[in-house]
């Protein structure tokens, strides 16, 4: 099976340069015959993993990714039957949809970028550690391109990361750590980092990410994926703004006002959760085996925070652990654009760039509109989730990736106490630029265009 599966599904693929291509084909065998043609320079999910284990024995550097995804129009304008292009009802109805974006409340999609406006047919990813590897393996495919397949666009992504080496996204927060895991020396090497008893299992099953390709030659063992790719723009000086206005109205000063973010995110900028509020750098990797039974009143980490709005850990209220589990999906994404200023340096929030950075979601599910579109839509954007006591405001919306009217929130004014206070919603900081449905299909269907 791993001979045929695209990399970066069952194991995130180093992608700390990145260049992402949306392409429209014109005729069906010149389309389909450029994408058999880019085969060679792709690998299996099997070659990536023997990559890994060799540069943890050797060091030696792994070969650049190379990723193909198409949407339900491309698989129409390649001439796949009906019968065996993927079923997914979200994937075929696409993200621009009315009725998708109605889910998401995404703006109309006249109000996206030009490329995500139109039909696009299929997504081109290159990635690798280096930017030469990474450009020179991106010219290789630009050149089997035919004239009548059109390039709508293109994003680059470049890795962010802080002093201690962990990726971030341009808020300055660690981003991607907590991950659902499908391999057994992944999920090994997790559970060797748990510190006292398990509190979140890392483990997550294939068919939370693999889907049979219905179109391969063998369905059985030709596996591909539901790839979202969405363009999210991040306004990092209003975010600030929002953290200096938080602490001013907790009274939070010096190092405790580090919370105030913290409270809008879940976790302090260096990772650590803040159930624990443990000192800064405690933790290597950054902590991630912790839940919230400990906090059922939202006196630590509050009911909205980004991450427990997205990952509630069996304290969401209305489904069992099992159930907020199969919602949650194999991210990976990638921040983008360049930035005049230091992200690390103090700096006062005017000094932040406004525009022109954030981050390209990408991830990967097998059910659409139970993963990715049940999490921005019934959790992130949901005021009413999670679940809280009796006489405990509602949580409001997600106040980093949240979409709609923002209502007051609540939070505590002091670390594990009682006591709150009532605030003004944070300004929306992050803005959806555009975005598609793929499905990421196996290298043998690609390979038999």
């Amino acid at each position: 099976m791993l001979e045929e599966l695209q990399p970066n599904i069952v194991k995130a693929h180093v992608r700390d340069h990145l260049s992402v291509l949306f392409l429209q084909f014109g005729d069906p065998a010149e389309a389909r015959a450029f994408l058999s043609s880019v085969v060679p320079l792709m690998k299996s999910a099997r070659t990536h993993l023997a990559e890994v284990d060799a540069h943890k024995a050797t060091g030696a550097a792994g070969t650049p990714y190379v990723g193909i995804g198409l949407t339900f129009a491309g698989y129409g304008a390649l001439g796949i039957a009906d019968e065996l292009t993927p079923v997914d009802p979200s994937f075929r109805l696409g993200m621009k949809h009315a009725e998708t974006r109605a889910r998401l409340s995404d703006p109309p999609a006249s109000a996206w970028e030009p490329p995500y406006r139109g039909d696009i047919h299929a997504i081109v990813l290159i990635g690798d550690a280096r930017d030469a590897s990474t450009v020179a393996r991106r010219n290789e495919v630009e050149a089997l391109l035919p004239a009548s397949v059109t390039v709508l666009g293109e994003e680059t992504g470049l890795s962010q990361i802080n002093p201690d080496g962990d990726g971030i996204e341009h808020f300055g927060y660690v981003d991607g750590r907590s991950q659902p895991l499908f391999l057994t020396e992944d999920i090994a090497e997790e559970t060797r980092t748990t510190d006292g008893a398990s509190a979140w299992d890392p483990a997550f099953p294939l068919d939370q990410v693999l889907i049979a390709d219905a179109a391969a030659p063998d369905p059985g063992k030709h596996l591909g994926s539901y790839f979202i790719f969405r363009k999210l723009e991040q306004n990092v000086r209003r975010f600030k703004e929002a953290e200096d206005e938080l602490a001013a109205a907790l009274g939070l000063t010096g190092e405790d006002a580090e919370r105030a973010g913290a409270l809008l995110v879940g976790r302090f900028e260096d990772g650590t959760p803040l159930t624990s509020q443990a000192a800064a750098g405690a933790n290597s990797p950054v902590m991630n085996n912790f839940n919230y039974d400990s906090d059922d009143q939202g006196v630590k980490c509050p009911f909205q925070a980004h991450i427990r709005k997205t990952n509630p850990r069996g304290s969401g209220g209305f489904e069992e652990e099992a159930g907020e589990r199969r919602h949650l999906m194999a991210r990976r994404g990638q921040t983008f654009g360049s930035r005049a200023d230091d992200p690390f340096a103090e700096l006062p929030p005017s000094a932040r760039p406004t525009s022109g950075v954030g981050l390209l979601f990408m991830a990967f599910n097998t059910e659409l509109a139970n993963q990715f579109e049940f999490t921005q839509g019934v959790w992130a954007n949901n005021p009413g989730f999670p679940a809280v006591p009796d006489g405990t405001p509602a949580p409001g919306l997600d106040p980093v990736i949240g979409q709609g009217s923002r209502p007051d929130m609540s939070n505590p004014k002091q670390w594990g106490e009682a006591a709150r206070v009532e605030t003004d919603p944070i300004a929306q900081a992050v803005r959806m630029k555009g975005g598609e449905y793929f499905f990421m299909p196996s290298l043998a269907f690609l390979r038999g265009l």
